[in-house]
């Protein structure tokens, strides 16, 4: 598949152009100067069969330690791509500086095009000739925002890109619904619909600033992937990366961190935003805590989220390497202690800087991921429902019996069991509790969080 990337000064509308080409508005834009600092990808179409991926680059601007790496990310990214998009600001003059870049990406003997943009009437227009003067062989004004004058350049960009020789598969979804009306005694539950293969895993890596996590993203991929600072809140758009491990597409999302609300300020609001659009689509966590502070309430608000989203868990305790004189156990008493709402999710101390254990992950990512999809026999989940009822019978519920007649589990990623009563309500949640820690201890679920839902019979599960 062909790689396109957009490189540029800052500010110049780069991230406007990735949203329009990929439809939607994925990378955050603003009218701050370095608001795009990592690398974002998606795949896009256009011309109804013509896909390829954008890449979206931060501003070219050696004005700082931080800014200049970030040009180097730009740049490499260019080396990478197969066709380059030079992007300038058609409200200004031609720079020096543009023309030195363009020039520089003229030697990649890659096709290149000159986009003008912000030429945004037809008075405009006359500015974009100023540009000329760059030599490039495809020159395109435009205006990003206002929608304006793409069909030259769809056209240019057809040239390059290919036609898919493949037709999209028909994607049939169904689920089994146990809660139909119909249903007798004999209930259809989701072991009875056929397994598909599954081998890919999302996995958001979150976590309050400053914790490490893009350096982690970093030692995962072998690669210096995610802009690395001093600078606390260094990322804002989420960044994505796949890699293979043992049979799996691993696909790490890189999220921004998370300060406390009173802190956050401009455009830090979309990257928080970002970072909880991006939870409803991961399968696991990381969850990364630096070693050297501990647990604060922020990183319990984190985790909260965690929660909410019924989300596998790795907890990552980062800078192991450098903490205080803290042995293993007390480090991890003290998480249990302040996230007992995470009681089933492993821990692992590691340094993302020094590279100590980070290769552990990928295995425990996969493992995770098993217990996250699995599905458990109706006949077993129900043995052991019956061997916990023995133990410990159902608490009547304003002097009536509550009755449970049996379980199934109705859906994976994570795993849900419903509980068929003669009185849902009446079920106490502490009994569910009880249940859930009974299954957990029959069946592995280390990682993964355990839904437990009691329901009458022909009633309609809503997720």
């Amino acid at each position: 598949m062909k790689k396109v990337a957009i490189l540029g000064r800052p500010n110049v509308g780069k991230s406007s152009l990735f949203n329009r080409l990929a439809r939607e508005r994925d990378a955050i834009t603003s009218d701050i100067s370095g608001t795009t600092r990592d690398i974002k990808k998606r795949i896009v179409t256009i011309s109804g069969d013509r896909e390829f991926e954008i890449l979206d680059t931060g501003g070219i601007d050696r004005s700082s330690e931080l800014f200049a790496k970030v040009a180097d990310f730009s740049l490499r990214a260019a080396k990478e791509a197969d066709i380059i998009l030079y992007m300038v600001d058609g409200k200004t003059l031609p720079d020096n500086e543009d023309r030195e870049l363009f020039y520089q990406l003229q030697s990649l003997h890659k096709p290149l095009a000159l986009i003008v943009n912000k030429i945004d009437n037809d008075k405009e227009e006359e500015k974009y000739w100023e540009f000329l003067e760059f030599g490039a062989d495809a020159v395109f004004p435009m205006s990003v925002s206002h929608n304006r004058y793409f069909n030259n350049f769809y056209q240019w960009l057809e040239q390059y890109i290919p036609p898919s020789t493949q037709s999209a598969p028909l994607e049939l979804t169904g689920e089994v619904d146990p809660f139909a009306d119909d249903l007798n005694e004999n209930f259809e539950d989701i072991n009875e619909s056929e397994e598909e293969f599954d081998n890919k895993i999302s996995v958001a890596i979150i976590g309050r600033v400053n914790t490490g996590k893009s350096s982690l993203l970093n030692a995962l991929l072998k690669q210096e992937r995610s802009v690395v600072s001093d600078v606390a809140g260094t990322t804002i758009d989420p960044i994505d990366e796949m890699i293979e491990h043992n049979g799996y597409e691993i696909t790490f999302i890189d999220t921004a961190g998370i300060r406390r609300r009173s802190k956050i300020v401009g455009i830090e609001k979309f990257a928080l935003t970002r970072t909880t659009e991006m939870l409803e689509k991961a399968n696991i966590v990381l969850l990364v805590i630096d070693a050297t502070v501990g647990v604060t309430e922020l990183d319990e608000r984190v985790a909260g989220l965690i929660e909410k989203h019924s989300l596998a868990c790795l907890i990552v305790l980062n800078k192991w390497d450098i903490r205080e004189e803290k042995s293993y156990e007390e480090a991890t008493q003290d998480i249990r202690d302040e996230l007992k709402f995470l009681h089933y999710a492993p821990l692992i101390t590691i340094s993302a800087k020094t590279g100590m254990r980070v290769h552990k992950i990928l295995d425990h990512i996969t493992a995770i991921f098993e217990r996250y999809k699995q599905r458990i026999p109706t006949s077993k989940l129900n043995d052991v429902l019956r061997s916990a009822i023995n133990r410990h019978h159902v608490p009547s519920y304003n002097g009536a019996s509550v009755k449970i007649k049996f379980a199934t589990q109705y859906e994976t990623k994570p795993p849900k069991i419903a509980l068929i009563c003669n009185r849902p309500d009446g079920l106490h949640f502490s009994y569910k509790r009880y249940l859930a820690n009974y299954i957990r201890s029959q069946f592995d679920f280390e990682g993964v969080p355990l839904v437990i839902e009691a329901r009458k019979r022909g009633e309609r599960m809503e997720d």
